[in-house]
């Protein structure tokens, strides 16, 4: 079967799946051309109630179904269908599951007890991360009839603590870009600028969040992957810390490749929603079937009276855009009303190309050779942002035994020299910082097929930090002017400051994200609440 077949193969479950969705959208009365920005439009199509129960967050619609103002059914069907609706509007699904959701709910709602803790909750899953009795492909055409591998670590958890399993979410080519867009399903849009990537490669998961089409989902992350998505779409998304969350069962986009480790994470409309994800399934204690994980169970912390916090400007490399400066400027001076909870000082990145060269190394130790060759022998044509990732910089190249350990050796010593550089801020008051923060990318939401920049986030992956998400504001063109008399640093520098005209990212969400090391992922959240409640969230 050739490549067009394959991929209509796959586009027709989608399809099936969508028609399937009862009562059909009236999608007569979206206007045409659609705005830039159709966060709003589900108010055209949707019903009173469905608005208002997508419009609850995870902990209120658990709440709702627990003194049963909504069944499970309801709530699942609003769901079914705003994510019927963002499909249509933003290409972020790969399919919807509406039998398997209604069966599922029915027989929730058909309990005389809460099965657990996320009884009824609607939970949205990224492609690769696998489903039961389904296929599981990664965005490869050559595995579009891959059946799924073996059981998922996190869905088992999620199904046995009561979730609903209702919509599958869009990945890129290969799994490896900053953006999403395949051969298989095209590029899915920005809700608030379809002019803008949502980010990738979870930007399925973010773009049907940020519309609302979900309030709770599972994406990926092992370069920026649930961070970048989450900016760019105005929610939150956590990269916890690799051998906390369980990757069984997940489609590899190089099966062996361990030399930079990813983790699956939850993305949500709320902090609040990141909590309930992690303390819930670490609850389930999941190192007992995954042995690949640290027994290591949800901690609750006491964080020091006076936080100290470093604010990273700028990587040294590429200057971030005008809002993004501004959303630090902003958290840095909400921070600073607070004296007698904050110490803030400056971080002082160090050799963060460095670290960039060793990543990008060891995400293709065979020099790209295994992922060229799946793509082309399926008649599929490898995508721009596949061939940047592979060819940028001369990183990625055949390596020998010998030539991949050196590469590891590199990669430890600087893990060790980036340990001692934190370290070194507890040198003068034995106090080292509780936590960095710092921009998630070089700017907002970049127009697609320019999201080239990876070290703002692949910086902590390598490192294996706990970092999160977190949104701050909005591109403002009358305050986000750009300085034409800004001088870049070098090439690639030269490239992100070109891109940004603020005309081009009206609405476009500015996040930040709070880095922590290794192990306090409970640690990175209990901040971001403390960061919130100075910032007048609470």
């Amino acid at each position: 079967m050739g490549a067009a077949e394959l991929i209509q193969q796959a586009l027709d479950v989608r399809d099936k799946s969508l028609a399937a969705i009862e009562p059909p959208l009236d999608l007569a009365c979206l206007p045409t051309p659609l705005p830039k920005n159709v966060t709003h439009l589900a108010k055209d199509v949707l019903s009173e109630e469905e608005l208002e129960i997508t419009g609850l967050d995870a902990l209120e619609l658990l709440d709702a179904i627990r003194v049963k103002k909504y069944t499970c059914v309801a709530v699942a069907k609003a769901f079914l269908r705003r994510a019927a609706l963002a499909q249509e509007l933003l290409n972020c699904t790969t399919e919807l599951l509406p039998e398997m959701a209604l069966q599922r709910a029915a027989y929730l709602d058909s309990l005389g007890h809460p099965l657990g803790p996320l009884h009824g909750l609607p939970i949205s899953i990224k492609e690769h991360h696998g489903m039961v009795n389904g296929t599981n492909h990664a965005s490869f055409v050559a595995r579009i009839k891959s059946p799924q591998p073996s059981p998922s670590g996190v869905n088992d958890v999620l199904w046995e603590a009561g979730a609903v399993f209702y919509v599958r979410t869009t990945q890129p080519q290969c799994i490896m870009h900053l953006e999403t867009s395949s051969n298989i399903y095209g590029t899915t849009l920005n809700p608030h600028n379809l002019d803008l990537t949502p980010g990738g490669s979870s930007g399925g998961e973010s773009a049907l969040i940020s519309f609302r089409g979900s309030v709770l989902g599972v994406g990926g992350d092992i370069g920026g992957s649930i961070r970048c998505p989450a900016a760019n779409c105005g929610i939150y998304g956590i990269k916890p810390t690799p051998g906390r969350l369980s990757r069984h069962g997940a489609s590899a986009g190089v099966k062996g490749q361990d030399g930079i480790a990813g983790t699956h994470g939850p993305m949500s409309t709320t902090r609040s929603g990141i909590e309930l994800f992690m303390e819930t399934y670490i609850s389930y204690s999941p190192w007992i079937k995954d042995t690949g994980l640290v027994p290591l169970p949800w901690r609750q912390v006491t964080l020091q009276p006076r936080l100290k916090i470093a604010f990273m400007w700028s990587d040294d490399i590429v200057t971030p855009h005008p809002p993004v400066t501004r959303a630090l400027k902003e958290v840095y001076t909400a921070l600073q009303q607070y004296p007698d909870r904050f110490e803030l000082v400056d971080w002082k990145p160090s050799g963060h190309d460095t670290c960039w060269d060793i990543t990008q190394a060891l995400y293709y130790e065979d020099g790209g050779r295994a992922v060229r060759k799946e793509i082309t022998e399926a008649g599929e044509t490898v995508m721009p942002l596949t061939e940047w990732l592979l060819t940028d910089g001369g990183n990625i190249k055949y390596r020998t035994v010998e030539e991949v350990w050196d590469l590891k050796v590199r990669r430890n010593a600087y893990r060790d020299f980036y340990n001692d550089l934190w370290l070194s801020t507890g040198s003068e008051d034995g106090h080292p910082v509780d936590a960095i923060l710092s921009p998630v990318g070089p700017g907002p939401a970049p127009p697609h097929g320019n999201a080239k920049y990876w070290s703002y986030t692949s910086q902590w992956n390598m490192l294996e930090y706990a970092a999160v998400a977190f949104p701050v504001t909005t591109v403002d063109v009358k305050l986000d002017v750009k300085d034409t008399n800004y001088v870049p640093k070098n090439e690639k520098d030269k490239f992100n400051w070109d891109l940004y005209e603020p005309e081009a990212y009206v609405n476009a969400p500015v996040g930040l994200q709070i880095i922590t090391r290794r192990w306090e992922d409970e640690k990175c959240l209990a901040i971001l609440k403390e960061v919130e409640r100075a910032m007048g969230r609470e």
